[in-house]
């Protein structure tokens, strides 16, 4: 950590210089919490400047120029909808120049933004890895001439149109035109019988013969959506429908670029540029598996021009030594796609409205019984882990920091239990302790073995050691799969015969509340950052409500740093201390944020967790009206959810990456076809709202690797009972002998450390 090393020296400072160096060591903390960027005090060649990246509306050039008054930049890396850069000067002393920056302000649109500069050792661009476009993809860069593009933009005659000839509608976000065919938004289908006179355009033939000559596609298109996008415009993620349109979908990008957005299933996310004059090329899994949309904002996050190679593929993001912000202008996209005549027999079932079972099987029910409750828990837990287990353990792989920290906790040579160990990526993080695991899933276990980890079979409710015997337990996302309060109950009596008198237990369970104190747990951040993208199928009748998780616009930049706290530790103390302008009240709690016209909402980007103390804060000193008993009556889900009811209701089905609207739910695992557990599969999971052995995502997220097998996704349903704040600490209190030494909340974990006092 860096605590300037001015400080040291004998000099009479100004109120402003104190203030401006107070800010500084603060942001260097809230960069190692968060980001994990280690801050030192000797000067180095690199430099990270604290609120001068592309999350803020800090442009390249921009930032650039400042940074180049000093010296030459060597390399300057701005992470994608990050608060921060990283620069790397030729020598040393342009970088201790560069370090003199520290305070400049810049105006970026509406708001002015103070630099905070750091000197850390390294930057290692290489953290940020290239990621591969969607299997079925293919863009085809400058595929029209700029005289094409004329013709073809001037076809589209917005002020009038004949009803004979085409259909055009104004929608929330863009308006439309259909040609061919009508796409028919309130059943998101295509009327086979009744085609529309007019046909396809005649400008659009010598493009699309050129698709068929280039080998683009095989058959003419029939149907032709046009739409048209102001700047801040855009669309939800849509996946086309499968009975109205064949597998090969083109869109033609005219007038501006933009970024379009595709997400798998399991979670894995791809932004591709779209360049002007562009053509994408969308089939097999692309098409019928991936949802693709484009977020409404006015500013992108795409590569910068380099003058000296202009023909540089624009459509990488991966590359983060070389993007910058991009105004938005007015895009006009052609979708051509071909009127599908049969029903659809790809190999997607999962996602295809033509291969959905006419009376799809009922969900099942609460449990009455005890006979009820291990039938459920065996047929929606054991049996989905067991099918999954290789694939799952590919993506959990990164422990929380969190647990890690009480792991790390305890003294050599104690003994450990982890009761619902997984893959085991806990038993190895205090290697001074002795720990064993148990799991119920016998190829779980199996891999903790190859792992050359201690492990066993064994249910949760009846682990097969000596009471009394444990320094140390714990349990990470394996209470919330029981389906009734007794059998819950049971466990945590469970992890307490294990104990020792004065030993410890740690529990996580997946929580109602995944918006807490005003700040979403990255489960539901996935969802709004990578959220709507392609327009290429443009058939989805809900238009997005609220789609600026990742938003780069410049009037409102400092609502895309909710995008980029990962710790759920942090309080108000840890975020009061950047904000520079009077008018930022006790609400306002993002520690880097400085526009004073910037709502206590819009800061609130990295503030989580109310519960910790002024101990876990390193005496950073705060706003008296920002202390946890003030931020922990903060409602942030308007939503109630009811607790299970005596009578027996049918389990939902839960959307991934979306609020809970019930406690009692199935929650989806899109899983690979392959070998027993998934073993030859190497793809990400789906919710990764959790922490632990079954439902994680790291501070870093979980690697989702792309999965080059193209085979089709098996759904798999798994029972969840998500915790509602205090039902935790209820469960525990019922459990004679221990107490309950804190409970916090945890990006979208309720939490619990439990010490057993001997008297049972």
């Amino acid at each position: 950590m860096e605590p300037c090393s001015e400080n040291v020296k004998a000099v009479r400072r100004s109120k402003e210089e104190k203030k401006l160096i107070r800010k500084q060591i603060k942001a260097s903390h809230i960069l190692l919490k968060h980001e994990g960027i280690s801050t030192v005090s000797q000067p180095t060649k690199s430099l990270v400047v604290a609120n001068g990246g592309l999350g803020n509306g800090v442009s390249r050039e921009q930032l650039q120029d400042v940074l180049g008054e000093v010296g030459e930049v060597e390399t300057l890396v701005m992470p994608p909808h990050k608060p921060y850069a990283l620069v790397t000067y030729r020598s040393e002393v342009s970088a201790q120049r560069g370090h003199a920056l520290n305070g400049r302000q810049l105006q970026c649109g509406d708001q002015i933004v103070t630099l905070y500069l750091s000197y850390v050792n390294t930057v290692d661009s290489e953290l940020w890895g290239c990621v591969d476009f969607p299997p079925g993809l293919v863009l085809v860069e400058e595929f029209v001439s700029p005289e094409e593009e004329a013709l073809l933009l001037d076809a589209i005659d917005w002020t009038s149109h004949d009803e004979n000839v085409t259909v055009q509608k104004v929608l929330k976000h863009r308006r439309v035109k259909h040609f061919g065919y009508e796409f028919r938004y309130d059943n998101n289908n295509v009327d086979k019988d009744k085609p529309l006179p007019g046909g396809l355009p005649q400008v659009c033939v010598p493009v699309l013969e050129r698709c068929v000559r280039d080998r683009h596609t095989e058959v003419m298109p029939d149907q032709l959506t046009v739409n048209q996008y102001q700047s801040g415009q855009g669309i939800p993620p849509h996946v086309d429908t499968h009975s109205a349109f064949e597998d090969l979908i083109l869109s033609l990008s005219l007038g501006a670029k933009t970024v379009m957005d595709f997400r798998h299933p399991e979670g894995r996310s791809v932004a591709v540029v779209l360049p002007e004059r562009s053509l994408l090329v969308m089939k097999g899994e692309s098409r019928y598996l991936w949802t693709h949309g484009i977020t409404p904002r006015k500013f992108d996050v795409v590569p910068a021009c380099d003058p000296k190679s202009p023909a540089a593929v624009t459509s990488d993001l991966s590359n983060h030594s070389n993007l910058t912000l991009s105004r938005r202008g007015t895009r006009t996209s052609l979708t051509f796609r071909k009127v599908r005549r049969t029903p659809c027999d790809c190999g997607y079932p999962s996602a295809c409205d033509s291969q959905q079972p006419t009376a799809p099987p009922s969900p099942p029910s609460l449990p009455r019984s005890q006979t009820d409750a291990c039938r459920l828990e065996a047929e929606f837990v054991h049996r989905v882990y067991e099918e999954i287990a290789c694939h799952f353990s590919s993506t959990r792989h990164s422990p929380w920091p969190r647990v890690c920290h009480f792991l790390s906790s305890l003294e050599p040579g104690s003994i450990l239990a982890d009761v619902g160990c997984g893959n085991g990526k806990y038993l190895g993080v205090n290697p001074e302790v002795i720990a064993v695991g148990c799991d119920r899933s016998s190829a779980l276990v199996q891999i903790c073995s190859e792992r050359g980890f201690q492990a066993f079979v064994s249910d949760a409710l009846n682990v097969p050691l000596r009471s009394d015997t444990c320094d140390a337990c714990i349990s990470i996302a394996v209470i919330h799969h029981l389906s009734t309060q007794k059998r819950r109950q049971a466990v945590v009596e469970e992890l307490v015969r294990l104990l020792r008198p004065g030993g410890r237990a740690l529990i996580y369970v997946w929580a109602v509340e995944q918006e807490y104190n005003k700040q979403k747990s990255k489960y539901l951040k996935e969802t709004r950052q990578q959220g709507p993208t392609g327009d290429s199928t443009d058939h989805s009748n809900q238009e997005s409500k609220s789609l600026t998780g990742n938003a780069t616009d410049a009037h409102n930049p400092a609502q895309d740093l909710s995008g980029n706290a990962t710790d759920a530790h942090n309080t108000a103390q840890d975020l009061s201390g950047i904000a520079t302008d009077a008018h930022n009240t006790a609400q306002d709690l993002s520690g880097i944020a400085t526009d004073a016209h910037n709502t206590a909402q819009d800061l609130s980007g990295i503030a989580t967790d109310a519960h910790n103390t002024a101990q876990e804060l390193s005496g950073i000193a705060t706003d008296a009206h920002n202390t946890a008993q003030e931020l922990s009556g903060i409602a942030t889900d308007g939503t109630k959810v009811h607790r299970e009811t005596e009578s027996p209701a049918k389990l939902s089905v839960h959307t991934n990456r979306t609020a809970f609207n019930s406690q009692d739910l199935l929650v989806p695992w899109h899983f690979k076809g392959g070998g027993r557990g998934g073993c030859n599969q190497g793809s990400g999971g789906d919710e990764q709202g959790e922490q632990g052995s079954k439902n994680t995502l790291d501070l870093h997220t979980e690697a989702q690797a792309p999965v080059p097998n193209t085979a089709p996704s098996q759904v798999f349903h798994r029972y969840y009972h998500v915790f509602q704040k205090g039902e935790l600490e209820e469960l525990c209190v019922r459990v004679r002998g221990v107490t309950i030494q804190r409970s916090y909340h945890d990006q979208g974990n309720w939490c619990v450390i439990l010490e057993k006092t001997g008297d049972r």
